[in-house]
């Protein structure tokens, strides 16, 4: 049986965090996301491309954290090249990265990682009002809706075929 992938150590490290052990790993973690975003945004057009073991060299992190880096970025790249199988990464792994930046944007936010959408870099690639709209289309999708209520002498929506009263609206007792 072969070595365990960086992505399975990755997993197998954020699962195995207790409450006295959290905050020395987020310290550690989120400083490499700060490196590696501070990076990227510097260059927002370009396609971050290089062997893993480059990547993690450049942006001098661990490898265990550039994995925990790519599993997160991956919702964030534009449509059209393969998707990252976190799986499949190794050291020797080619990665190119298209980043699209409202999504990635967006998608901090939903995160609530405010670390990185705070990062100074993002004021000169998404102007104040559409970073407020983001924000906004943020919330907005994250607000949940309650579904119509039947009325009590409605069929129930269970498929039982009697009265909702009578069925999952009748009142315990």
């Amino acid at each position: 049986m072969g070595a365990e992938s960086l992505y399975r150590q990755w997993t197998k490290l954020m699962d195995s965090q207790t409450k006295s052990t959290f905050p020395s790993f987020w310290e550690k973690y989120s400083d490499a996301e700060r490196r590696i975003y501070g990076s990227i945004l510097e260059e927002p057009g370009r396609i971050v491309a290089g062997s893993f073991r480059e990547l993690a060299e450049t942006w001098k992190v661990d490898d265990i954290y550039l994995m925990g880096f790519l599993d997160g970025v991956a919702t964030s790249l534009r449509d059209g090249l393969d998707p990252l199988d976190p799986e499949s990464v190794t050291e020797d792994s080619a990665i190119s990265l298209d980043i699209d930046m409202e999504k990635l944007y967006f998608n901090m936010r939903a995160a609530k990682a405010d670390h990185l959408y705070g990062l100074p870099q993002w004021e000169a690639i998404l102007s104040e009002e559409r970073r407020a709209e983001i924000a906004k289309e943020q919330r907005r999708a994250g607000t949940v809706t309650k579904g119509d209520t039947p009325g009590r002498n409605d069929p129930c929506p269970c498929g039982s075929g009697r009265k909702y009263k009578k069925c999952c609206g009748s009142e315990p007792g």
